[in-house]
């Protein structure tokens, strides 16, 4: 099932997170429940799950951001793409990332954007059968020195 992500998801994410980025620090002070709780309560951020039998096997990140250009329709910004490690290569990734993308569509955003720092072809070929373009734009990161 495909749906918005309640506060008692908190622990299944994290796990998730965990297979996506295993060198992250595990957070003792309880900044991330904090995150996570200001992400469910803010307009326009939308931390979608897939469950399947009552266990989250993937989330996505779906940032609306409001916009002045294209007739001041908003854009989206897909982040932290997780699929369950022993679950990849079924069909629930697209699954989630359809379910993601219809609802940057049914909030009127005009492109929808994500980066990824893999290298690996499988990555890229997936975002690509998700209906993702590599061609269209050029992505640059910062980051504070």
């Amino acid at each position: 099932m495909f749906r918005e992500a309640r506060p008692g998801d908190f622990e299944q994410i994290i796990r998730l997170y965990r297979q996506l980025q295993p060198d992250d620090p595990v957070l003792m002070d309880g900044s991330d429940t904090a995150a996570f709780h200001q992400i469910l309560s803010s307009p326009g951020l939308h931390l979608f799950v897939l469950e399947l039998d009552g266990v989250v096997v993937a989330t996505t990140y779906l940032n609306v951001i409001p916009n002045i250009t294209r007739s001041a329709s908003p854009y989206a910004v897909i982040e932290n793409v997780v699929v369950e490690e022993s679950q990849r290569g079924t069909g629930l990734g697209k699954q989630i990332m359809a379910g993601t993308l219809r609802a940057a569509w049914d909030a009127g955003c005009y492109k929808a954007m994500l980066m990824t720092g893999s290298r690996k072809p499988a990555t890229h070929a997936f975002y690509r059968a998700c209906g993702f373009s590599a061609d269209a734009k050029t992505g640059y990161v910062a980051r504070p020195s």
